[in-house]
C-alpha cells in the first residue's frame, strides 16, 4: 500500500513549484519549448535546430547503430560519438596480439580507417505529426480490433509517401497511443573507425565510476560516414568518399561556466514520467530489486574469471559494460526514487489532478486494483526475463528452441535458416561455455530460490543449492551440443555451424534429448503456463487505461506543458551547467580536471591505469589551447539536461549551438529521471571538448582530424 506521507509530499510538490524545469523535458524538435529556452538564455532560434527547408543543427545528429547517438563535426562526414558505443567495433578489431581496447587506435589519413559490416547512422530527414491520419476510424473500436485497425493505418500512410530506396518511414506512438508521428529516415551503410583512445582514458573509471560524478572519463570514440560517388548511401565499397554533410557542428574551446545554458540532441531511449505513484512503487520496491539480484551474480561471475584471464576480458568485455551499466543504473535508480520522494510526489500530483477532475479517481482506482493484482506475475516476469537474458546458455537455448518450432511450423525458410547460422556464429565468437556454466548454475540457483514455489517447475527444488547446482549444469553443459562441447552432424556447432545444421531432422531428435535444452524447455513451458499470460493480459488492460490517464492529465493539468515519454525518437533537452549537492554537506562542483584523473591514478589497476604518455603531458603541463582559466584541462562537466539510454554520444550545445560537449552519462542521484526526474538531483555528465581535442592534438598526435574541424575560441 503506498504511503501517503502527505507532509513530505506538500513540502516537496511546494518546493518544485518554484523552480525552472521542475518536470524536465524531452522535447520533440518540432514542437520545441522555445520560450523557456530562449528564458533560460539560447541565442539562436528553433528553425536553427530543426528545419526541413534549409540546413540546420539536426543534419549533424545521427543514431548510431541503432542505439546511441552521434554527430558530424567536419565537412568531411568525421562522427563523433561515445567511446562505449563504439566499443563492440573497437573490439572486432582487437586480438590478444593487436589490443585496440587497451591502445587505442588513431588512422593516420583516410586509408588506414577500418570499415564495420553492419554499423548503420540514421538521419531524420522530416518531422510530421500524423494522428489524425492513423486513428481515423478508430473511435468506436476496443481491443484487439483497434490495434489491427491503427497497425493497417500506418501501413496506408508509409505506402502512401514517396521515398528514395535509402530512406524509410517510422510512424511512432507518442502520449501512449495518443497522439502519433511520421519520421522521415535516409540510412547510411559505410562507417569506418577513425580513432579510440585506450580504454584507460575512454573506459576510465570503468564500472567503479559508471554512473557516477566527479567523473574523469574521455569516453569519445570517432567514425566517419563514407558515401558513394553522388553523396548518398552506399553499401562499403574501396571506391566510397567520405560523406559530405548538409550541416556540422563546430567545436568550442571557450570555458565552461556555472549556469551557462547548454541544449542535448540526441536519440534518448525510454522514460515513463508518466506513470501513477502505485507503478512507481512497484518499480521501487519490487522489480528493480529483483533485477539487480540477477545481475549482481551474474557480474560477479564474470569479473572473477576476466580479472585472472586476458582472453576472457577481451571476449566478454562488452558484455560485461552493457549487463554492469544498467546493474548500477536501477541501485541509483532506487535510491534516487526513496531520496526524492517520489511516490509521494506522485500522490499528491494525482490528489491536484481528481480536485480539478473527479473522473480521474475511478482511473486511478482501476489502475491501483491492476497493478496490485499484476504484482506476483510482474515480480516472476523480472527474474525470468533476466535470468534468461544473463544466463548466455539459456539465451542459446532459447535461439535453438525458436529453431525447432520454427522448423515444426514450417516457417523455417532459406532466409530465417541464413539468419539463425548468422546469429549462432555471432553468438559462440564471445561466448565461454565453461564459463557461462557458472554463471548459469548461480542464477538458476538464484530463481530457485526467489521464486514462489506457484511459478517453479516440478522438483526444481534440486536447483537450490549453488554449490551442487555448479556440478550440475557443468555436466550438463559437457554434454551439450547447444554449447559446442558435443558434435551434432560430426561438427561442434560453436567451431562449424553449416556442417553441425546440415541434418535439420538428425540436429532436432538431438536438440530434443539435449540436458540444456531440457532445462531451459521446463522453465519457459512453467513460465508461460503460470505466469506469463496473466502477466500479458493484465499489463494490456493497464496499458489501456495509462492511455486514458495520459489524456486525463494533459486536458486537466492546463499549467503544465506536457512533452512525450522517450521512445528513441529525436529529441531535444535543455538545461544549464550546475553543480549539485546530493547529500547533507556534499557539494559537487560542475566541472573536473585533468588534475582529477592524475589523482584516481592507480598503476596497473584495470580501471585506474594511466598511460604513460598523459602522465607526461601533465608533468610538462603540456595543454596547449585546450587548458582553462584554472590553466588545467578541463575532463567533464555536469549539467540539468534531462537525458538517459540512448543520448549516450549526444552533442551538447551552447547557446549559439556549438558543440562542448559529448554526453555519456548521468549522476547516480539522479537516475531515477526515467521516472521521475528532480532539479534537484538530476544531471546529465560530458566529456569536456576541450579533453576530446586534447586528447586527439597532443597525445593521439592526430591533428589532421583537428585540421578537418571549425574550432570555435
Amino acid at each position: 500500500m503506498i504511503k501517503r506521507n502527505i507532509l513530505i509530499a506538500s513540502a516537496f510538490f511546494s518546493f518544485s513549484l518554484g523552480i525552472a524545469q521542475q518536470y524536465g523535458g524531452m522535447w520533440i524538435p518540432t514542437e520545441l519549448n522555445e520560450k523557456e529556452m530562449k528564458d533560460l538564455g539560447m541565442k539562436i532560434s528553433a528553425k536553427d535546430i530543426f528545419n526541413v527547408q534549409k540546413p540546420s543543427i539536426k543534419d549533424a545528429v545521427v543514431q548510431f547503430n541503432g542505439g546511441c547517438t552521434a554527430e558530424i563535426i567536419s565537412p568531411k562526414g568525421l562522427l563523433l560519438t561515445n567511446h562505449h558505443c563504439g566499443y563492440g567495433q573497437i573490439q572486432s578489431h582487437s586480438t590478444v596480439e593487436n589490443d585496440l581496447l587497451s591502445n587505442g587506435f588513431w588512422a593516420k589519413s583516410t586509408e588506414g580507417e577500418l570499415p564495420n559490416p553492419g554499423v548503420t547512422v540514421d538521419f531524420i530527414v522530416d518531422i510530421k505529426e500524423v494522428t489524425q491520419q492513423i486513428l481515423e476510424g478508430t473511435d468506436k473500436l476496443t481491443e484487439p480490433e483497434l490495434s489491427k485497425k491503427i497497425a493497417n493505418n500506418i501501413e496506408v500512410y508509409k505506402n502512401s509517401q514517396k521515398t528514395e530506396s535509402y530512406q524509410s518511414i517510422s510512424v511512432k506512438s507518442m502520449y501512449y497511443g495518443n497522439k502519433y508521428y511520421a519520421y522521415t529516415i535516409e540510412t547510411y551503410k559505410d562507417i569506418r573507425l577513425v580513432g579510440a583512445p585506450p580504454q584507460s582514458i575512454g573506459k576510465f573509471g570503468s564500472d567503479t565510476d559508471n554512473w557516477v560524478w566527479p567523473r574523469h572519463t574521455g569516453d569519445f570514440s570517432m567514425f566517419r560516414i563514407y558515401a558513394g560517388k553522388d553523396n548518398k548511401p552506399a553499401e562499403y565499397s574501396k571506391d566510397n568518399v567520405p560523406y559530405v554533410p548538409k550541416h556540422y557542428l563546430p567545436v568550442s574551446i571557450k570555458d565552461k561556466n556555472e549556469n551557462d545554458f547548454t541544449f542535448v540532441f540526441g536519440f534518448p531511449g525510454r522514460t515513463t514520467e508518466y506513470l501513477p505513484a502505485i507503478a512507481v512503487e512497484k518499480i521501487m520496491k519490487e522489480i528493480d530489486p529483483a533485477r539487480i539480484a540477477v545481475r549482481d551474480v551474474a557480474l560477479k561471475t564474470l569479473d572473477e574469471k576476466m580479472r585472472t584471464d586476458d582472453a576472457t576480458r577481451i571476449k566478454y568485455a562488452s558484455k560485461y559494460a552493457s549487463v554492469a551499466n544498467y546493474w548500477k543504473k536501477w541501485i541509483g535508480e532506487v535510491e534516487g526514487l526513496k531520496k526524492s520522494n517520489a511516490v509521494e510526489k506522485k500522490v499528491m500530483y494525482e490528489g491536484s489532478l481528481v480536485a480539478k477532475n473527479h473522473e480521474i479517481k475511478s482511473t486511478l482506482d482501476q489502475l491501483n486494483k491492476l497493478y496490485n493484482d499484476q504484482a506476483p506475475y510482474a515480480l516472476n516476469n523480472a527474474y525470468y526475463t533476466e535470468v534468461l537474458r544473463n544466463a548466455e546458455t539459456l539465451m542459446l537455448a532459447n535461439l535453438y528452441y525458436n529453431y525447432v518450432t520454427s522448423v515444426e511450423a514450417g516457417r523455417m525458410d532459406e532466409k530465417a535458416t541464413a539468419a539463425f547460422k548468422n546469429r549462432l556464429t555471432s553468438f559462440y565468437k564471445d561466448y565461454s561455455a565453461e564459463l557461462d556454466a557458472k554463471v548459469t548454475a548461480k542464477l538458476l540457483a538464484l530463481y530457485a530460490n526467489k521464486t514462489v514455489p506457484q511459478f517453479l517447475p516440478v522438483g526444481f527444488d534440486k536447483y537450490k543449492n549453488e554449490a551442487q547446482n555448479i556440478q550440475t549444469i557443468e555436466e550438463a553443459s559437457k554434454n551439450s551440443i547447444i554449447t559446442g562441447r558435443t558434435e551434432v552432424n560430426g561438427a561442434s556447432t560453436s567451431k562449424d555451424i553449416e556442417k553441425a545444421l546440415s541434418n535439420q531432422d538428425k540436429l532436432i531428435k538431438t536438440l530434443k534429448k539435449d540436458p540444456i535444452y531440457q532445462i531451459y524447455v521446463t522453465l519457459r513451458e512453467t513460465y508461460m503456463k503460470t505466469a506469463d499470460p496473466q502477466f500479458t493480459s493484465l499489463q494490456g488492460k493497464i496499458d489501456e487505461l495509462q492511455k486514458t490517464f495520459m489524456a486525463q492529465q494533459m486536458e486537466t493539468d492546463k499549467d503544465r506543458k506536457f512533452f512525450p515519454d522517450a521512445n528513441s525518437t529525436l529529441r531535444v533537452t535543455y538545461g544549464k551547467v550546475k553543480g549539485s549537492s546530493p547529500r547533507d554537506a556534499v557539494s559537487y562542483n560542475y566541472q573536473t580536471h585533468l588534475a582529477g584523473v592524475m589523482e584516481k591514478y592507480v598503476p596497473g589497476d584495470y580501471e585506474f591505469d594511466v598511460p604513460r604518455k598523459l602522465i607526461d603531458l601533465y608533468s610538462k603541463k603540456d595543454f596547449g589551447v585546450y587548458k582553462d582559466k584554472t590553466g588545467d584541462v578541463p575532463v567533464g562537466f555536469t549539467a540539468t539536461n534531462h537525458t538517459t539510454g540512448g543520448n549516450s554520444g549526444s552533442p551538447a550545445l551552447d547557446a549559439n549551438g556549438n558543440l562542448v560537449g559529448l554526453n555519456f552519462d548521468r549522476q547516480w542521484e539522479g537516475t531515477m529521471s526515467d521516472i521521475n526526474y528532480d532539479p534537484r538531483f538530476s544531471r546529465n555528465i560530458m566529456v569536456d571538448t576541450k579533453y576530446i581535442l586534447f586528447i586527439i592534438d597532443k597525445f593521439a598526435d592526430s591533428k589532421w582530424l583537428i585540421d578537418e574541424m571549425k574550432i570555435v575560441k
